[in-house]
């Protein structure tokens, strides 16, 4: 066990929640970093504790909640309703009612119990997605919700900040849309430290994920500003390292509520002009300013500046978005492919894949999948072609993997990648048994 650990990576310690509290602000604060980050401040009357972690990570938060404090937990808050903030609560209850303590007051947005509940009607659904999104460092993805919730005994309606009080510190909460509509953030006037939750995750923010509802961009800027107009000397994000320094916080959220600033407006005034979601999207590309696409607090790790292009036009246009009168009842996609290798003749499988690795070769990898995807959704009995084409598919997306920045897109095309192989398995064996 010795040598697994010391192998394990500083990151990967983080991640799976094997760090010691990290102390701040002059002794009693401290941020429990794991897969989602918690905030603990021990005021002398008792722990504010702000955001719990994940389910599995429970254990270890304990633990290390216990390893700077045997004061008991007086206040729980959440960021909002994501599971990798609020479900990691077993092992803390059970050590409550072990030890006679009063439960402690839970404070969540209102929206945060709606969450919940669209949690229990989607189970299986979510189970899907998370394992669509976490496949890559979350491997018993069907554990990560629980129709069990611990939920919120003081809760938080829009423009209704909440204030309160506990030993030595003053706290303010405030909620905001952002990633979600039941996002908090909390300030300890005191010793000028902002708990942001997702509201800051030290990478481009995860505005407009592909697996997600609706989120906020415009909002989710002005929510940055206003915690820049705090002053905080200490900032503890969702996610990464603690952010020390007034002037290195200010900058931080501003710049971040700029980039989000740009994309809302930037879409906002091509909606107007009366362009469509491609010609939006591509001239979006085209315009992205160096000063975000450089900036080490905006870098794709997590969201990415194209998923914040669809945020917005989703935000404020329906599902017709082409402009395309085609697109109001589809045909499908394996019908359509089916008339075009039909149109073009005996053989024509055989030149789309030949085309197809031509557009690899000439690095227009895109390209190249959509022609591959005429191949494969043509449902051709070619097995060969259609073998080879699935091969190169998954070539493509593997390399893509490798080269994508961002942790949500790159689980999607190794997820692609992985479901080919089971095809590609399958086509081998009806070959050999064929041959």
């Amino acid at each position: 066990m010795v040598e697994i650990l010391r192998i394990i990576t500083e990151d990967n310690k983080i991640l799976l929640g094997l760090l010691p509290p990290e102390q701040f602000a002059g002794g009693d604060f401290y941020i429990i970093s794991s897969f989602g980050n918690s905030g603990l401040v021990e005021t002398g009357d008792g722990l504010v504790l702000f955001d719990i972690g994940l389910r599995q990570y429970g254990r270890n938060l304990l633990k290390r909640i216990w390893s700077v404090s045997n004061s008991q937990i007086k206040y729980i808050i959440y960021s909002h309703g994501h599971f990798d903030h609020c479900f990691g609560y077993k092992h803390i209850v059970a050590e409550i009612n072990e030890n006679g303590w009063e439960m402690p007051e839970i404070i969540a947005h209102e929206n945060c119990i709606k969450r919940f509940e669209k949690y229990k009607m989607l189970d299986k659904y979510h189970k899907w997605l998370n394992a669509q999104q976490f496949a890559s460092i979350i491997k018993d993805t069907d554990k990560i919700l629980d129709v069990n919730t611990l939920n919120p005994t003081i809760i938080i309606k829009d423009n209704e900040p909440y204030f309160f009080k506990l030993g030595k510190y003053s706290f303010e909460i405030y909620p905001e849309n952002g990633e979600t509509d039941d996002a908090i953030w909390m300030f300890c006037p005191e010793k000028k430290v902002a708990f942001t939750g997702d509201l800051m995750i030290s990478s481009y923010p995860n505005v407009g994920n592909p697996f997600k509802v609706q989120r906020y961009p415009k909002d989710w800027a002005e929510a940055l500003e206003k915690i820049a107009d705090k002053n905080p000397e200490f900032l503890l994000p969702g996610h990464g390292k603690l952010i020390e320094g007034k002037d290195k916080i200010k900058n931080i959220c501003l710049i971040t509520a700029e980039a989000l600033h740009f994309v809302h407006d930037e879409v906002v005034k091509r909606l107007n002009q009366g362009k469509w979601f491609e010609e939006i999207y591509h001239e979006m590309l085209k315009i992205y300013p160096d000063k975000f696409k450089n900036h080490p607090y905006l870098q794709p790790v997590y969201g990415c500046y194209q998923f914040a292009i669809h945020s917005v036009y989703r935000l404020y246009h329906g599902w017709y978005d082409t402009g395309n009168p085609t697109d109001l009842f589809p045909a499908k996609r394996n019908d359509i492919a089916k008339e075009i290798i039909s149109a073009m003749g005996s053989g024509s499988e055989e030149q789309f894949l030949k085309h197809a690795i031509e557009l690899e070769k000439e690095n227009k990898h895109q390209l190249a999948l959509h022609i591959l995807d005429i191949i494969i959704d043509s449902q051709t009995t070619n097995n060969l072609v259609l073998l080879n084409a699935y091969k190169l598919k998954q070539q493509i997306l593997k390399y893509l993997a490798k080269k994508e920045q961002s942790f949500i897109v790159k689980n999607i095309l190794y997820n692609g990648a992985r479901q080919i192989g089971s095809v590609i398995k399958h086509l081998l064996d009806d070959k050999a048994n064929s041959d």
